[in-house]
């Protein structure tokens, strides 16, 4: 009965061999120019996966792909996967091409490559598999099937036995997170999980709808969930994640977050990553010599971390992934990825008394109720005096006056506490806490020659942006930086001096704040008729500090949530002195704006012969939903008006 039920299975998302039995997925594509008209079609994407007791699994990922056009044919003529071999093995099982008139093309798996992927930062052995198709024509039709076996999320090395290797570290346990959204339109996308009868596996389709089914045969289960006729995701400019809003299934065996974070901080308790050594204890004495305050202490164990311990990662050995290296490793080679910064963290606030554990987060899209482990960075929580944990992010923060990234709010996170601890999220930081202040003074002539000065200060992430030049470069470069901040006013403007206060690369003793006097011949064009057209000043410095320039505006209105970097609080005064006779032709202002998502007001006004200039805008989080565009669109293009307006002087 179960191998009649498994080949009843199969045959429902298999496609028969010959080629002449396309047909039938053909046909589903007449009528439908929205999967015809592309340079490939898809006409089966199926992924079967068969989960053992232990936690690994096995799958059998099987593509068959019409060729359309010869830039889809070019596309498809090399085949590439990624895995690591750590924890998983992957291998091209066939590769076969049928052509329109008949014939058919076998791929000589032998001629396979297997070789290291490439890497940036992270040098942890992952590989790739690339199977080179050769030349393709329209009307071809691509069918290649690769088998895996392993995991994919968590990372850690071999154990002593070989096939140990693929069993995920919390043992027994199964989840997958599968995109549903597509290239190319594809006729049918399925997925398909074979579990032990036994086994729970709780599972949630998001942002869609497919067909779904759960059979039982024997002490086997079998779930599949099917989507037809997928066309590729709309996609809108700065929007979130693909993970936020397109098709999606996750899957977990795991029944609660809860048991998760027990389950994490089980691991690395056991395995000793915490435990000082004596050069870390000398070494916390010293950073914390004759500072009491708490919030002192842990931004400077925080910071220490975070600037003294270099970001690369290799392969070393056991504990690669949930298993953070132990402390004796991290302070002695001062290099690693988020864990091992992390984990160090952890140490040497514990050695100064601190509670402290590692967390496990998701930079870049949302983690949802269903515990399937859908993270790629690792942080520190810390228990404060009043008995709230905080989170802190040694990896995230170097050069930059917080503990924890503002440019990481509104992002889940996990705690590894004994206890367990539910799915957590960071709030919301003030835009206040990342203002960006600028005070231009000019002066101008009959010709339109310009002088002046601006001071800039800066805080947060407004902060870590102004002081990038000087905390990421060599100090013999701070005055080109500078140079090339002026030039962004005019490529003729020149920098006269530069006043840094406190030197500026010295992020941790106040926010930034620095002087420049600059000179711009020409600056406004005089008109036929004695007239001078001058723009703002302040709205041409520090553009790249201005993230929400960088969300497109043009857009009428959103279907989908949109990002910036940081939420932001952006302030500007200028004051012009003209040539005496001359004044502004009118006042102006932008139109005001207050909403959930930002809030504007500015004006222009002039008094004899001065002209003042001035804007705030506020832009109030990171992450906005689609509800929250008109708000925003409205403060960022009401900026716009006075900020890039041009100023009629006569």
């Amino acid at each position: 009965m179960r191998k009649v039920f498994l080949a009843a299975l199969l045959a429902a998302i298999s496609i028969p061999g010959p080629a002449q039995s396309w047909r039938s997925f053909e046909k589903r594509l007449e009528g439908r120019p929205e999967l015809a008209g592309s340079d490939a079609v898809v006409l089966l994407d199926s992924i079967g996966v068969r989960f053992k007791d232990s936690g690994s699994g096995t799958f059998d990922i099987h593509q068959v792909i019409k060729i359309q056009s010869k830039a889809g044919a070019l596309r498809h003529r090399v085949l590439k996967y990624d895995y690591d071999p750590l924890t998983a093995l992957a291998v091209f099982e066939d590769v076969k091409v049928y052509k329109a008139d008949g014939s058919v093309r076998t791929l000589d798996l032998s001629k396979v490559c297997d070789y290291a992927a490439p890497a940036r930062a992270i040098y942890w052995g992952a590989r790739q598999i690339m199977a080179e198709v050769g030349e393709l024509d329209p009307g071809d039709i691509l069918d290649y099937r690769i088998n895996k076996k392993g995991f994919t999320y968590a990372l850690l090395a071999a154990l002593p036995e070989e096939e140990d290797r693929f069993i995920p570290p919390m043992r027994g346990n199964f989840y997958d997170i599968v995109p549903f959204w597509v290239t190319y339109p594809t006729v049918s996308k399925v997925y398909t999980l074979d579990v032990p009868r036994d086994k729970d596996v709780q599972y949630e389709f998001y942002q869609g709808e497919c067909h779904s089914s759960t059979r039982v045969d024997g002490d086997r289960k079998f779930l599949s969930f099917t989507v037809s006729a997928a066309v590729p995701f709309k996609r809108e400019p700065n929007m979130v994640d693909l993970y936020d809003v397109a098709p999606k299934l996750m899957l977990s065996s795991t029944d609660r977050w809860e048991d998760k974070s027990e389950w994490f901080s089980g691991v690395n308790e056991d395995y000793g990553s915490f435990e000082p050594t004596p050069e870390v204890e000398r070494k916390v004495r010293e950073i914390l010599k004759g500072v009491t305050d708490e919030d002192r202490k842990i931004w400077l164990l925080t910071h220490w971390v975070s600037d003294y311990m270099r970001y690369s990662g290799i392969s070393m050995g056991e504990g690669e992934g949930y298993t953070l290296h132990n402390a004796k490793m991290n302070f002695t080679d001062r290099c690693g990825v988020c864990k091992d910064k992390a984990s160090l963290l952890v140490t040497m606030l514990r050695v100064a008394g601190f509670d402290a554990h590692p967390a496990m987060t998701m930079a870049g899209s949302r983690i949802e109720s269903i515990p399937a482990d859908h993270f790629n960075h690792c942080v520190v929580v810390v228990k404060r005096s009043s008995g709230v944990y905080e989170p802190l992010d040694p990896t995230w923060v170097p050069f930059t006056r917080e503990n924890w990234s503002s440019a990481e709010q509104q992002q889940n996170y996990l705690p590894g506490l004994p206890e367990g601890s539910p799915l957590l999220l960071t709030p919301v930081s003030a835009p206040e806490n990342h203002y960006l202040r600028l005070s231009v003074k000019t002066v101008l002539d009959k010709d339109g020659n310009l002088t002046g000065e601006y001071t800039v200060t800066a805080e947060g992430q407004s902060d870590a942006a102004v002081r990038s030049p000087f905390t990421k470069s060599y100090v013999a470069n701070w005055q080109k930086a500078m140079e090339n901040e002026i030039l962004s006013i005019d490529p003729e403007a020149k920098m006269l001096s530069v006043n840094y206060g406190k030197t500026p690369d010295h992020y941790l003793g106040a926010p930034v704040k620095i002087t420049a006097r600059f000179s711009v011949p020409a600056y406004a064009v005089k008109t036929s008729d004695g007239a001078l057209l001058y723009k703002p000043v302040s709205g041409r410095l520090y553009n790249r500090v201005k993230t929400f320039l960088r969300v497109n505006t043009d857009l009428s209105e959103r279907e989908f949530g949109f990002k910036d970097s940081c939420s932001r609080l952006v302030e500007a005064s200028e004051n012009v002195t003209l040539p005496k006779g001359m004044s502004l032709v009118s006042s102006s202002s932008g139109a005001d704006a207050s909403s959930e998502a930002a809030d504007f007001s500015g004006k222009i006004s002039g008094k004899g012969n001065t002209v003042n200039i001035s804007t705030s805008i506020s832009l109030k989080k990171r992450v906005y939903e689609s509800e929250d565009y008109p708000g925003f669109k409205k403060a960022v293009e009401a900026w716009k008006t006075i900020e890039e307006n041009t100023i009629v002087i006569k």
